[in-house]
């Protein structure tokens, strides 16, 4: 179809609409059918869209759609269909192809269909046509959501539509030719809107609550109105310029006169006293051409110090996927009428509407009831609104909604998609950046507005800012966003005002923590750590440092320095923690890792530090006296310690240096590695995070935008300043800017004209080039150091001084011959022996014991005595035995006999078990043999309380297996809650309340998120309200009871006798609460006890069931029992938040008491 030429029926449909006489539209009687007609035409269109374009060149929309919608708008049904076909045919190019197409013919057809819409979108921007539509919209929102039919929501969202294609349409600046201050089409339109009362309807739809449903459309509308805008052209628009602008500009013109003036200087110099009619020829003298003769210049001399040896020479083409991205299109300044109406749409806009509409939106995009993409409108609104009421007198409660620590991740989990889907999405690399580039602006925005908060004079506001700086300032994720944006900058993907906005957003950031960390003494912060176990076989120690000999004299050492002390370490016992409450390790690990620690201090002679670890750890895990007694004697604990230097304890493998290794088979070595997340708290150093900048992958960037200095602005050359400041004077890394790159920016900085207007650069410049001249005055090498990027390690060699012998810190010896002849010979002597790991015997009886499995193994490869290091792969545990022997089935069937009754039966199994199988191989095996019926029954049986049928038993719940442990040391101690049933128990105030009567501190500021034990509380205090708050066991024995009590580990502990007046009046008082409770709703007196304890905790703990456990608290007062603190505070709390019916009332069956 020539698409020049309209196909007839497109024709003859287009002329039974009507015809246009002057400005009157006279329509025809079939006109409502006509426009049906070219709704089902567009309906089958073929992929060229020949149909919209043939439309669009008989100018259907201009010359009869909206003549007859402006004079014929009384007739419904011709008034919905014209819109309706208006929606269709106003959509969006990209819209209609998809993407802009790269085949020539499609990229045609694309452009075409651009230029249609730009002609109608002229040709709306008339003050009839929104009259119109807002006359009509105007009458259906009149309607009550009872009067409304299905017919009037579609119109409705028609309307909506219809505008928002019209403002989508791109602008044509080639075509219009319009400046600054001058109405361009879509000013025109927006002025439009703004005569015709549109703009008003829109602020309805955006604030009423019956509206909600179109929050989407209506956003989407206002994101176009303001398109070619900025917050601050709006907030400076009617208003005179301030000093600030005024300085600001006067530095500009300064600038620019200081370079007319230069060049001028420049031409001048240039030009001889006499004229020369001839360039002349030169010789340069050590500057060397294609051959060895000097090069030999035929140009002006006055030209020469542009001279390069490119000079003639054919530009190389950069290809398409090494160019730098491109920028969008700049923001222009629309007519001051237009930013008048739009600023007075903004006021009114965040104070009616903004906290509604935005709610509104987050809550659909969260619930994913919205289109692909659509998030771009709120991340718009949220960095153009917040940033126009920064400007225009900032009030926080205008833009509360977004202003939350909610706001910081949904901004966060965007920027990290968008990256995401920029790295794997390739084709579509450009989109993602720019919407990565949108979600950064919106961050970069919500901590501005964090920071004018810190300056409001409302007291609330700032503790509420203080709370916001608190939480990103915690959280990993949020305080590290920027590192990681800084570290995956590629300027082919992402644009150079993406780089300038990330560089002020990490300015902004760290100025904002330095003064944060400036007013504390000490900040926690969470760290979050990947915790890497090697699935290879434990290292086992070298054997000069555990040979007999080595041992004695050791402990001939460290048992001399801890008899000269006295065994007197208590200040070294105050400092050391044996342990991390908040870390996600079992607290079996840790303990095994204390021992270790043990013997580490040990071995580096350090008995007092080791004697201490001890007593510290004894604290913690007193059971099984696994660290000594509580009440064992100095001689006992030099003994135990010398047990534990003797030992042969578990160790983790340490991660071994990698070494440069030729052979590609070395990598067959490598070992799987399982990861898993630890989180923990830390105490920040502003200077420590400041060292992960002092990177290359993070000076690039800022080199690459120093690259355009007299394009930035004074601010952005600020912010990049003042982190090259941090680098180089505050952690004394000026060496890592040591770069040719970097001193030829430098050197068009000091050669600048006008660089008096970048007298910071300047400045910084100078003082890197003198460090580096100083420096190379004592390193002959700096130099050549220029040609490299360095990191710290290079920075370091070049500063203090490099490897001895020119070799490489940290690279292992090479192998002398006679180790190759030692090494040749141990394998013939080995290799036909029937060992299965033939590199872990060879390991012990080698010369040299620092020699590693991975040494050996490629030392063997090079010399030929093996193929491939296949050949010596080690064999994963429990691969090596296939079949079980007659003796294996009967030790395994035994040791089931044995542990069958025991709480973990498997456990107990795999220690004990000579032939060493993975677990599922035994559970198999105990499958096979019948021993168990199913795997269930081998599961680790966790201990449940039990309800008694005397004494009261059963109104307590026991959890032996609790993870709080609570030891008091030189610091508080947090108490973290790790099990849904702890967390629900935090939220109670009663819990608390009793947690704050037993001592505990809440935390003290939104720096702490637990509650913490003070370290004033002695470890004698924290075993008594251990004790006091573990269930017991009352046996009546003579008139009296006695209190028993089981330890975790199931142990019996020594019964106390109370005496029997205390008891009784102990009881009377339970007895009478209880009695309170049944029959009066009110207390109308007060208990009073002569225990404290009593009057202390009766409020929180009357009101409970647990009289039990109450009855113990008050009663228990020995505190020279050793009470394991895992049947602390949330044993005692599962108790009080039991239902009532999960208990039974008993009697006791010597007739004391009823419960």
């Amino acid at each position: 179809v020539d698409l020049f030429r309209m196909n007839c029926e497109l024709l003859a449909t287009c002329t039974a609409l009507g015809y246009l006489e002057g400005d009157t539209y006279h329509k025809e009687a079939d006109c409502l059918e006509s426009v049906k007609d070219l709704i089902r035409y567009l309906r089958h269109e073929d992929d060229t869209r020949d149909v919209r374009q043939q439309l669009g060149a008989g100018q259907i929309v201009q010359n009869d759609l909206l003549p007859i919608i402006i004079q014929h708008g009384q007739d419904k049904a011709l008034f919905d269909a014209c819109i309706r076909l208006m929606v269709n045919l106003t959509q969006p190019a990209m819209l209609c192809f998809g993407k802009v197409p790269d085949d020539p013919v499609f990229r045609h057809h694309f452009l075409q269909v651009t230029s249609h819409l730009q002609a109608c979108k002229e040709a709306f921007a008339s003050e009839a046509v929104f009259g119109m539509l807002s006359e009509t919209l105007y009458t259906l929102l009149q309607l009550d959501w009872e009067q409304r039919q299905e017919e009037d929501n579609l119109l409705i969202e028609r309307i909506l539509l219809l505008v928002r294609n019209v403002l989508h349409v791109p602008a044509d600046p080639c075509e219009e030719k319009k400046v600054d201050d001058d109405a361009s089409i879509h000013d025109r339109l927006l002025w439009a809107i703004h005569m015709s009362g549109f703009d008003d309807l829109i602020k309805f739809l955006a604030s009423a609550q019956s509206e909600q449903q179109w929050s989407m459309h209506v956003l989407e509308i206002i994101s176009l109105m303001f398109r070619d805008q900025t917050p601050e052209a709006l907030v400076s628009a009617g208003q005179a310029r301030t000093a600030e602008e005024k300085h600001r500009d006067t530095q500009e013109l300064e600038a620019l006169r200081e370079k007319e003036l230069a060049a001028k200087r420049s031409r001048t110099l240039q030009r001889g006293t006499r004229h020369s009619r001839f360039g002349g020829s030169y010789v340069v003298q050590g500057l060397k051409s294609i051959g060895d003769k000097d090069v030999i210049y035929h140009r002006n001399v006055h030209n020469f110090k542009n001279y390069t040896h490119d000079m003639g020479k054919a530009v190389r083409r950069v290809p398409k996927r090494n160019r730098q991205a491109r920028e969008c299109k700049d923001k222009r300044r629309s007519a001051l009428n237009v930013r008048l109406f739009l600023r007075e749409f903004c006021v009114d806009f965040l104070e009616n509407c903004y906290n509604r509409l935005m709610y509104l939106v987050k809550e659909s995009l969260i619930r994913e009831q919205t289109q692909q993409h659509d998030e771009t409108y709120y991340l718009w609104a949220l960095s153009f609104f917040m940033a126009f009421n920064r400007g225009n007198g900032f009030r926080a409660d205008l833009v509360s909604e977004t202003m939350s620590i909610r706001a910081f991740h949904y901004i966060e989990r965007n920027i990290t998609n968008y990256y995401e889907m920029m790295l794997t999405d390739r084709k579509e690399a450009t989109s993602w950046s720019r919407r990565m580039h949108l979600a950064l602006k919106a961050y970069q925005e919500l901590l501005l507005t964090v920071n004018e908060m810190d300056r409001s004079q409302d007291e609330s506001i700032r503790q509420s800012c203080s709370v916001i700086k608190s939480n990103i300032f915690y959280l990993m994720e949020y305080r590290e966003i920027f590192l990681t944006l800084l570290r995956k900058y590629d300027e082919t993907r992402q644009p150079h005002s993406y780089l300038k906005d990330l560089v002020e957003s990490t300015h902004l950031f760290l100025r904002m923590l330095e003064r944060y960390c400036k007013g504390r003494n000490s900040l926690m912060v969470q760290k979050k750590r990947v915790r890497r176990k090697k699935s290879r076989g434990q290292k086992k120690p070298s054997a000069a440092e555990t040979s007999p000999e080595a041992l004695a004299e050791t402990w001939k050492v460290v048992e001399e320095e801890l008899k000269a002390s006295g065994f007197q370490v208590k200040s070294l016992t105050e400092s050391i923690v044996p342990f991390d409450a908040t870390s996600d390790t079992p607290l079996e690990e840790q303990r095994t890792d204390a021992m270790v620690r043990v013997q580490d201090a040990l071995l580096i002679r350090l008995g007092p530090e080791a004697l201490a670890l001890l007593r510290a750890a004894r604290e913690v895990w007193p059971e099984g006296d696994v660290f000594g007694s509580a009440d064992v004697e100095p001689e006992e604990e030099l003994e135990l310690l010398k047990q534990i230097l003797h030992a042969n304890l578990p160790r983790s493998p340490p991660p071994e240096p990698a070494a440069e290794e030729d052979d590609d088979d070395a990598a067959e070595l490598e070992e799987e590695e399982l990861q898993s997340v630890q989180v923990f708290e830390k105490e920040f150093n502003f200077l420590d995070f400041i060292k992960r900048f002092s990177n290359p992958s993070v000076v690039r960037p800022y080199l690459l935008l120093l690259k355009s200095y007299s394009k930035n602005t004074p601010h952005t050359n600020h912010c990049i300043a003042r982190m090259l400041h941090r680098l180089a004077v505050d952690l004394k890394m000026d060496a890592q800017l040591f770069q040719l790159s970097v001193f030829n920016v430098f050197n068009k900085i000091l050669s600048d004209p006008a660089a008096a207007a970048y007298k910071e650069l300047v400045t910084f410049a100078k003082f890197v080039l003198n460090r580096f001249f100083s420096l190379a005055a004592q390193n002959n090498k700096a130099y050549v150091e220029l040609l490299f990027w360095k990191n710290v390690g290079a920075v370091r060699e070049m500063t203090e001084g490099y490897g001895k012998d020119g070799l490489v810190l940290g690279k292992k010896p090479t192998w002398t011959e006679e180790e190759e002849e030692e090494l040749r010979n141990l394998y013939e002597e080995h290799r036909h022996s029937e060992v299965p790991d033939i590199v872990e015997t060879l390991l012990p009886l080698l010369s040299d014991s620092t020699r590693t499995r991975r040494q050996v193994v490629t030392q063997l490869v090079r010399m030929g005595l093996v193929d491939s290091a296949k050949e010596l792969k080690k064999q994963k545990k429990g691969t090596q035995i296939v079949l079980w022997t007659e003796e294996q089935e009967e030790e395994l069937q035994m040791l089931y006999e044995e542990y069958k009754d025991s709480d973990d039966v498997l456990g107990n199994i795999m220690k004990k078990h000579t032939a060493k199988r993975s677990r599922a191989r035994v559970v198999d095996k105990l499958l096979s043999m019948g021993l168990v019926s199913e795997r269930r029954e081998l599961y680790k049986k966790r201990s449940r309380s039990a309800r008694g049928t005397s004494s009261g038993k059963g109104m307590v719940y026991i959890i032996k297996e609790s993870h709080y442990s609570l030891v008091c040391f030189s610091q508080d101690v947090p108490l973290v809650p790790l099990k849904e049933a702890n967390e629900e128990a935090m939220d109670n105030k009663s819990f608390l309340r009793l947690l704050r009567k037993l001592g505990l501190r809440a935390p003290a500021n939104e720096q702490e998120t637990f509650w913490r034990i003070p370290a004033k509380i002695s470890v004698s205090q924290l075993r008594g309200a251990a004790a006091a708050l573990s269930p017991r066991e009352e046996e009546p024995k003579g008139g009296e009871e006695q209190d028993g009590s089981r330890s975790p580990t199931g142990e019996s502990q020594e019964t106390e006798v109370v005496s029997g007046e205390q008891r009784a009046q102990a009881l009377r008082a339970l007895l009478l609460t209880r009695k309170r409770k049944h029959h009066s709703s009110e207390h109308t007196g007060t208990l009073k006890m002569s225990s404290t304890a009593l009057e202390a905790t009766r409020e929180d703990a009357g009101s409970y069931r647990g009289d039990t456990a109450c009855f113990n608290l008050l009663l228990i007062k020995d505190e020279s029992r050793i009470e394991m603190t895992l049947f602390m505070l949330f044993n005692f709390l599962l108790l009080f938040l039991a239902p009532v019916s999960d208990f039974t009332p008993t009697e006791d069956t010597d007739g004391t008491h009823e419960r």
